[in-house]
């Protein structure tokens, strides 16, 4: 697998000797992939990311893997709100707007499990920016296949096993999962709203109207297959 390095200038050291943990997907939200190469190199944004792979599968190291790249911003998962320091962010060259192309997928499916490898990352940590940061951030969105990687052991789906819980346990459940239920985005965000939206984005895409207990059994799945 041939990486492409291209050295961004913006990124520092893990803070408190942290290691990364989590593997984070983005979309880059720009016209090109080289329009986002340069943002993530400019020092003037202030943002990067260890991995860029454009739309026809070429993969950029911006960060080295052991530093502390700028990609994740305000959020939390499980326990870590330093999401930086203890991630690998990777940005997929989309728009959002449209699927994800084949090449991207399977150069992302090459450059995973490498990282996962190294860093001893289980797959339930292998997670979209909308899950750390769902009260403001939506990518890599409802397009992206997250049930393409889980079946290659490289991200978490639900099995169909039934769980019969009360659709109402969804937010103990979720925050068992990692999302920040609890987290404290300020007084005008409702974190548990904005968790179920990352959640239906990721999970069920299709569905719609308020929480019922389909999203119960998914999160009661997910929990129970994040501790296996």
């Amino acid at each position: 697998m041939d990486i492409i390095q291209t050295p961004s200038p913006n990124f520092g050291p893990r803070r408190d000797g942290a290691r990364p943990s989590l593997i984070v997907l983005h979309y880059t939200a720009m016209k090109s992939a080289e329009a986002a190469c340069k943002t993530l190199c400019n020092p003037d944004t202030e943002v990067s990311a260890h991995y860029l792979i454009s739309s026809k599968g070429v993969i950029q190291q911006l960060v080295a893997e052991e530093m502390r790249a700028w990609h994740a911003g305000v959020g939390q998962w499980g326990e870590i709100t330093d999401v930086n320091s203890h991630s690998i962010g990777i940005e997929l060259d989309n728009l959002g707007t449209h699927g994800f192309a084949e090449p991207q997928m399977a150069a992302l499916e090459l450059l995973l499990p490498q990282i996962m490898q190294r860093w001893s990352i289980p797959a339930q940590n292998v997670i979209g920016h909308s899950d750390l940061a769902p009260h403001r951030k939506i990518d890599p969105g409802p397009r992206f296949d997250w049930k393409r990687l889980a079946l290659q052991g490289l991200a978490v789906w639900p099995d169909n096993v039934a769980a019969p819980v009360d659709m109402w346990w969804w937010k103990d459940l979720a925050d068992s999962f990692g999302y920040p239920i609890f987290g404290d985005f300020g007084e005008d965000v409702d974190a548990e709203a904005a968790c179920f939206q990352a959640f239906r984005s990721r999970f069920r895409p299709w569905a719609k109207g308020p929480q019922d207990q389909e999203d119960a059994r998914i999160m009661a799945r997910l929990a129970a297959q994040s501790t296996q």
